[in-house]
């Protein structure tokens, strides 16, 4: 006759655990299931492309693309590590692997947006092939360098002494394609001028009515004779009189 209680109550026993029991899974599901906010993931991106292209004077602007949003990631417990090259190329569109750094972690690629703004050189004026270029010439004016695919000149001293390639128009961004070699003998310039005959070098003063690099032919005047020859560079100041 007293079974039944011992029934009754080993079922209240049960009862009581198995309730005692649903707080700790509740917890672990809860734990199991906490995931990485992807705006945080898209901000770590962010984050390390703008500290990545910093400079002076300089500006970046960048944004992530949404990501997908059946993406999910466990949380992570390290902070998030974004991965750019060192020499990673300028590019407006570009994709970084942000990683979660603890054991078992993951690693999401993020595409995002780039604008690098710097301060690059602009012609002031028209200009033509062979010209020089000085402080009057150009101008520095911001630009978005990621859509400079032919590069571009920040300083002034880059361009000293060399001239244009090709004609250029009033506030074209100027690239290092757009430059020759620098100029061993300008126009006006006094130079020595080396004539060999047989074995005999002579040399005079002379004045260049060309401007060449090494091997370039022009025309030098002799300064004591006035006399016009044909000659060719051969070092920076001097040239060699032709036959």
């Amino acid at each position: 006759m007293r079974k039944p209680r011992f029934i009754a109550l080993g079922v209240l026993v049960a009862a009581l655990g198995s309730g005692a029991a649903w707080p700790q899974r509740a917890r672990a599901d809860t734990a199991a299931t906490a995931t990485q906010s992807p705006d945080s993931v898209r901000s770590a991106a962010e984050q390390a492309v703008r500290e990545h292209y910093a400079l002076p004077g300089g500006r970046v602007v960048v944004s992530a693309a949404p990501l997908d949003l059946r993406l999910r990631l466990d949380a992570c417990r390290e902070p998030l590590r974004a991965v750019i090259p060192a020499h990673a190329a300028t590019s407006s569109r570009m994709t970084v692997p942000v990683q979660c750094p603890q054991p078992g972690g993951w690693t999401v690629r993020v595409p995002l947006r780039l604008e690098l703004f710097r301060q690059v050189l602009v012609t002031s004026r028209p200009l033509l092939r062979g010209d020089g270029l000085g402080a009057a010439d150009v101008h520095a004016e911001e630009r978005d360098v990621t859509r400079l695919g032919y590069g571009y000149i920040d300083n002034l001293a880059q361009v000293a002494g060399r001239t244009l390639t090709r004609a250029l128009a009033s506030g074209s961004v100027l690239s290092p394609g757009a430059l020759g070699g620098r100029r061993m003998v300008r126009a006006g310039d006094r130079v020595e001028m080396v004539a060999r005959l047989d074995g005999i070098e002579v040399r005079a003063a002379g004045v260049a009515m060309g401007s060449g690099d090494n091997g370039a032919r022009l025309r030098v005047r002799n300064e004591s004779s006035g006399k016009v020859v044909d000659a060719m560079v051969s070092a920076p100041g001097v040239v060699v009189a032709l036959p």
